[in-house]
């Protein structure tokens, strides 16, 4: 039900948050309540929108064998480990130091809320992108106890229009299903061929940011070797898909947008640690 590999969209970036807050290596003490925090509420997150769509995910061929509605998982089961989660995440953020706690509804609301969207909005998948890009400015504030700098703001931003861009790809295999259903989604109002669009001018944009967060930073030639590779990726993810082909999505929805998270953490947090040497 908690697929690990999505995982991997989120916890880097927060890494880099943290890594870029600390100007350094965060202390001990902060990594391991912003992964309990990051955990959590990953965790509380998939859970409440496996719960919420468990009737949708039925009636969808391609999510009806998911484990609520195959019934692999019981409902029950998945309402004990939301819980669980958010407590976990609540703890954690209070661990960390006061604002993290005071703004932990807010970050709630956030990875919850998503869960509703597509119910009422075609721009579901900004609000996914919101919910994912609050992870490196919340690392932030967990090792500083404040936003006092644009490169958290800039790197939340990237977050968010690659994942509203990349889960726009990935909608465009619910289009008919969308449709039929009455749910909204930019693949459903606009159709496959403009929502491949909308999502390359948001990975545009992604890119722009970035390079403007690499120029703010200033971190050197291994985060500028980030960057192009990110953006080779983004271009690459694009020619996976298209509008009359969509067989290689699993491609480059999952295997391509891993790496560029892992990536920018390697790239940009290295060259931190090697400035700091």
């Amino acid at each position: 039900m908690i697929k690990f590999e999505h995982t991997l969209f989120a916890l880097p970036f927060a890494f880099l948050g943290a890594v870029l807050a600390a100007d350094g290596l965060p202390t001990g003490w902060q990594i391991i309540w912003i992964t309990a925090a990051m955990i959590g509420a990953r965790s509380a997150a998939m859970t409440f929108n496996r719960i919420v769509d468990c009737d949708i995910d039925a009636e969808n061929p391609r999510t009806a064998n998911r484990e609520l509605p195959s019934g692999k998982l019981s409902v029950r089961f998945a309402w004990i480990f939301f819980i669980a989660s958010l407590i976990l995440f609540v703890v954690a953020a209070y661990s960390l130091n006061w604002m993290a706690f005071a703004l932990s509804p807010v970050a709630i609301l956030s990875i919850l809320g998503y869960s509703y969207a597509k119910r009422f909005t075609a721009f579901a998948h900004v609000l996914l992108g919101w919910a994912l890009a609050i992870s490196p400015a919340a690392a932030w504030i967990a090792v500083r106890g404040t936003i006092d700098s644009a490169v958290p703001i800039l790197l939340s931003l990237i977050v968010l229009m690659w994942t509203a861009g990349f889960d726009i790809l990935y909608s465009c295999q619910d289009f008919e299903f969308d449709k039929k259903a009455g749910l909204r989604s930019i693949p459903a109002r606009f159709g496959i061929k403009n929502s491949l669009r909308i999502a390359r001018l948001l990975h545009v944009q992604a890119f722009a940011v970035l390079l403007l967060l690499y120029f703010v930073t200033g971190l050197g030639w291994l985060a500028l070797a980030g960057v192009f590779l990110v953006g080779a990726l983004m271009i690459y993810q694009h020619t996976l898909v298209k509008p009359n082909d969509l067989s290689r999505m699993n491609a480059a929805f999952f295997t391509t947008n891993a790496f560029v998270s892992v990536i920018l953490f390697l790239t940009f947090g290295g060259a931190v640690l090697l400035a700091g040497s």
